[in-house]
């Protein structure tokens, strides 16, 4: 037993003290793996292979892995499924990476805790999805679960670079007026990813055929989820221009940039897909979309909220 602990407090102490480079990509790894998880859902919906694999925690129920006599709905699906215990890999690592900065980096251990807890959640609603039939409302909370992962994981990726946290560089606090503008974005951001789920619910790609759908009113359903989106357009807009004069390279700038250019993005992917009937393409962009809105409206508000440890507010 002694010789147990030994070798774990060795291992302990080998582990790293600092925010290292490896301990950086593997929060981008985290952030760039869930926007992926969304579009392969995405792909498994559109494509009818959210039943690819009827049963769980089995693709089968004689086998945990998808069968060549399922054809290429079991291979999607049994795709989507591994990537999530990819993810949870490697949320489990970053959380050990961190184990030594527990304390000096509650920031950071937090969030990274936070990935790895909600992840094996996301598996076990996955698991509901399937054994329900893909009922809409918890393929909705499935996706939202997903849209959490993202949030958090840009978090954590700001944290891990010092861009925000406990380390950020002590920076005048922008006006209050950027601060409620940004908030405002995330929260609208937010709010049509939401939304967004009842235009999905309602909408002709179920995931499988015989899946049940929302019954609601698709036209309206499209209208709610429109308003926030506009909301959030005027917003960024907004931002881009009260930031402009603070030159390249600023922070808050660029993140107003990226804000805005991705909303004009997801609008036009948006419209597009309604104007021409869903098509199963632009549904899959539409969904990068949506994972790059929640990474760039989250960074957004982080970056315009956070708090330098000496940092006084601008005159």
């Amino acid at each position: 037993m002694s010789q147990n602990n030994t070798a774990v407090r060795n291992f302990i102490e080998k582990l790293p003290t600092t925010v290292t480079p490896a301990i950086k990509r593997l929060s981008v790894a985290s952030l760039i793996g869930q926007g992926v998880l969304i579009v392969s859902g995405g792909v498994v919906r559109v494509t009818g292979s959210g039943l690819g694999c009827p049963t769980w925690p089995k693709c089968t129920a004689d086998s945990l892995t998808n069968t060549p006599a399922m054809g290429i709905h079991g291979v999607i699906e049994f795709a989507n499924r591994t990537l999530t215990f990819a993810l949870a890999a490697v949320g489990l690592v970053l959380l050990v990476m961190l184990w030594n900065l527990r304390k000096e980096r509650k920031d950071l251990f937090g969030l990274a805790l936070c990935l790895l807890a909600v992840i094996p959640a996301q598996a076990v609603i996955g698991g509901i999805t399937v054994l329900t039939g893909l009922n809409p409302y918890v393929v909705s909370l499935h996706f939202l679960v997903s849209a959490a992962l993202v949030v958090v994981s840009m978090l954590l990726v700001n944290r891990a670079y010092g861009r925000t946290g406990a380390t950020a560089p002590a920076l005048p606090r922008p006006r209050p007026l950027i601060r409620q503008l940004s908030v405002v974005a995330a929260v609208t951001s937010y709010l049509a990813v939401v939304l967004g789920t009842l235009v999905t619910g309602s909408g002709p790609h179920s995931g499988d055929s015989t899946s049940p759908r929302m019954e609601l009113d698709g036209y309206l359903a499209t209208r709610l989820h429109a308003i926030p989106a506009y909301v959030l357009v005027a917003a960024a807009l907004l931002l881009v221009i009260l930031l402009w004069r603070n030159g390249r390279g600023d922070i808050l700038r660029n993140a107003a940039l990226l804000l805005f250019v991705s909303v004009l993005f997801q609008g036009v992917i948006g419209y597009w897909q309604y104007f021409t009937g869903i098509p199963i393409l632009l549904v899959i962009v539409h969904m990068f979309g949506a994972s790059l809105m929640l990474s760039v409206a989250t960074n957004m508000v982080d970056v315009a909220l956070r708090r330098g440890k000496d940092a006084v507010p601008a005159k």
